[in-house]
């Protein structure tokens, strides 16, 4: 196939997809801030996984079939109804996507989108491989997409600030007292900080003396204005001035209601599953938050720092291999082992950093990184650490992680039929849930077909996430000493407790939100002095 070269970036677009739909919008909002013709892909639909089993080979993933199906099926709808012949298609378009190792058909990816584009009359175009471990298969010289700080920058914002109001307009949504509300501020929101990003000068750095000094010393990395784009990145409010003005919105048009109970469910599984809110896991969010839940989902930065805790780890396994037997060569392995070691361990807390302050800009509510070192103690006894393909040890961790902390009433993991690593996963939560027996823990493996079966499923789970929701939020009312209806009263009379963006403090076991929510309201009830109309000895504060 043709490369994608620099004289042709005006002219072609690139086509990307397949995060959440808010992730993808930023993401594509984020390149054109860096001058792309990006479009992106439509989420996948069962249609989608059809062309994908019919243009692509037998036995492979739902990912696969889904996201495959889905180019082709863009690619046929501009030939057929956009006018294009199929040369202008592969003339004008481009497409990226990423690839993996291990064992997973995630690292067939490719060689299955370019089977697939050859039979469907698109031999030839443009694919676009992104590694995690190996960074973009194309001509440095004449690169189409530049891979340099800008863009990494740019996708690194898209993605933590995707994360954050993913989670949190999850968190509103289900107590929102006007239906339909949550999302129709969302989207404002979303479009807000897309029309910023996409106004971003990436050409306006400001340069000092702390660029030009630490420039001095990093010039084998970084160039002067590069450095000067990190620390504008790290002390710089252009993302964090938008979301302050979003956070405002948020909380002037949308009201909640949380003193009803709603069992929360968290979202594990294999990364496209977990993420993609469309056909691809049978819309289950959605549906879950129709069956009167509240869903917690997967950020993609826990992946991200994943990679590098993992990497972290390899290269401390593979300490001194290859060293000569002298001094200089020891000396030197463990000169190189101390500088990447330090160089990843800095990478990962600037990007936990970066999150935090994108948390603390939208009000703090959203659930801070989970630590990958405790996550990897907690699922070692059932899972090695050091077992890779798909997202290893972290689906074992996770589970036992949420539970454990009293930070879900259950758990979820989606994944796709016959996933080889999620198989492997799935075997040691049967002694995960076994040393847990209060765990409410589901697989559910997602298909083309299968939603009506996956739907009932979760349905029953569900029923014993809620059954312990209903009785921890039934033992806080009681330990609250005041009746539901005082608390909606006092509730009603204050403003503040019915703002979507306020802290509620989280109680040691007490997982459900109203349950932590009566709580607080009755602490807040009792220092102001007010008196409970049920008998002495049903309230906690008597």
């Amino acid at each position: 196939e043709a490369e994608f070269t620099r004289d042709e970036r005006e002219n072609v677009t690139i086509l990307c997809g397949g995060f959440s739909l808010r992730h993808d919008r930023f993401v594509k909002a984020s390149c054109q801030g860096l001058g792309y013709n990006v479009e992106l892909i439509p989420t996948p639909v069962k249609a989608d996984f059809q062309a994908g089993k019919e243009f692509g080979n037998n036995g492979q993933c739902n990912p696969t079939y889904f996201t495959v199906g889905s180019l082709v099926n863009y690619l046929i709808r501009l030939r057929e109804e956009g006018g294009l012949s199929s040369e202008d298609v592969i003339k004008r378009y481009s497409f990226i996507t990423t690839g993996a190792c291990g064992p997973c058909r995630f690292g067939m990816y490719e060689a299955e989108y370019r089977l697939a584009l050859r039979n469907s009359g698109f031999d030839g175009f443009r694919v676009l491989l992104f590694q995690y471990q190996g960074g973009l298969n194309q001509s440095a010289k004449k690169a189409g997409l530049e891979v340099n700080l800008d863009f990494a920058l740019a996708l690194l914002n898209a993605v933590l600030i995707g994360d954050v109001l993913n989670e949190l307009a999850y968190q509103i949504r289900p107590y929102e007292t006007v239906s339909g509300k949550t999302d129709e501020v969302f989207e404002k929101v979303t479009q807000r900080v897309c029309d910023h990003m996409r106004a971003r000068d990436w050409s306006q750095v400001r340069k000092g003396w702390a660029s030009r000094s630490i420039a001095k010393f990093a010039s084998a990395m970084l160039s002067e204005k590069e450095v000067a784009g990190v620390i504008e990145q790290l002390t710089g409010d252009y993302y964090l001035s938008v979301l302050r003005e979003c956070r405002e919105m948020i909380e002037r048009e949308i009201e909640v209601d949380f003193t009803r109970a709603k069992p929360i469910a968290k979202i594990t599984g294999e990364f496209w599953a977990q993420t993609t809110e469309g056909d691809g896991n049978f819309h289950m969010f959605r549906f879950i938050e129709s069956q009167g839940a509240e869903v917690l989902v997967e950020p993609i930065m826990t992946w991200i720092a994943y990679l590098l805790t993992q990497a972290q780890t390899k290269f401390a396994d593979t300490k001194g291999l290859g060293a000569g037997d002298d001094i200089f060569s020891k000396v030197k392995a463990e000169f190189d082992f101390r500088k990447k070691d330090l160089l990843l361990g800095a990478v990962k807390r600037v990007l936990v950093r970066e999150y935090d302050r994108i948390r603390n800009a939208l009000g703090g509510t959203v659930h801070e990184q989970v630590c990958q070192m405790e996550l990897q103690r907690m699922a070692h006894p059932f899972y090695n650490r050091k077992g890779a393909g798909g997202e290893g040890h972290l689906e074992v961790a996770k589970n036992i992680y949420y539970a454990h902390k009293g930070l879900a009433h259950m758990v979820l993991s989606l994944k796709p039929f016959g996933c080889m690593p999620s198989t492997q996963s799935d075997g040691a939560q049967a002694a995960v849930v076994s040393h847990y027996p209060d765990m409410v823990y589901l697989p559910v493996e997602t298909s083309g077909e299968g939603d009506v079966n996956a739907h009932s499923r979760v349905q029953m789970a569900l029923g014993e996430a809620k059954s312990k929701c209903r009785e921890e939020f039934k033992t806080c009312l009681a330990r609250a000493g005041y009746s539901l209806e005082e608390i909606r009263e006092f509730v009603g009379a204050h403003p503040k407790l019915r703002n979507p963006i306020q802290h509620v403090p989280h109680r040691e076991g007490v997982t459900g939100k109203a349950a932590s929510f009566v709580l607080h309201v009755a602490e807040l009830m009792t220092r102001e002095g007010y008196v409970a109309n049920i008998p002495a000895d049903q309230a906690a504060f008597a």
